[in-house]
């Protein structure tokens, strides 16, 4: 079962960012609060959106999927970019993970955007491998660069 996220969902969404941080080996990185993420989800302008996949017997969450509206200059339209898709360990392999791409796939069909994108670390091999089998495709051309604490300070000081 696959939902819209509410505000409601804000703790889950938040503790599920905190495993996924762990999963990935990464938790120091998960500074989000509960009150940023409710202003992004469910602000004045949100920045992102949420969809959460629910248990279908029990309805607790298992899983979410957080995304954000990009453009493509060379298309001439938005795209979804997908920034975090986590299920949770013990409810993986029932089709939570692929329905949220599902759903995500059918905003984008329904909405005339232009592409589904999204990161994986190079280390994950079992979400590269679920990934591929749905027929998504590494774009090897392209490096991801980011800037971030002191560097962005910097930058953005000069």
């Amino acid at each position: 079962m696959i939902r819209t996220a509410t505000p409601a969902d804000i703790p889950v969404i938040h503790t599920l960012i905190r495993e996924l941080a762990e999963y990935e080996k990464a938790p120091q990185e998960a500074r989000a609060t509960e009150e940023q993420l409710r202003e992004a989800l469910f602000g004045d302008h949100p920045a992102a959106y949420a969809h959460i996949a629910a248990d279908d017997t029990t309805g607790e969450p298992v899983g979410f999927a957080l995304w954000f509206l990009n453009f493509s200059t060379w298309r001439g339209v938005h795209g979804i970019y997908l920034e975090d898709l986590y299920v949770r360990p013990t409810a993986r392999g029932a089709g939570h993970g692929k329905a949220l791409l599902t759903e995500l796939a059918r905003l984008c069909v329904a909405r005339a955007y232009g592409r589904l994108e999204w990161s994986v670390l190079d280390w994950n091999r079992p979400a590269i491998d679920f990934y591929e089998s749905l027929g998504a495709r590494p774009q090897d051309e392209w490096t991801v660069y980011r800037l971030t604490d002191e560097a962005l300070t910097g930058l953005g000081t000069a």
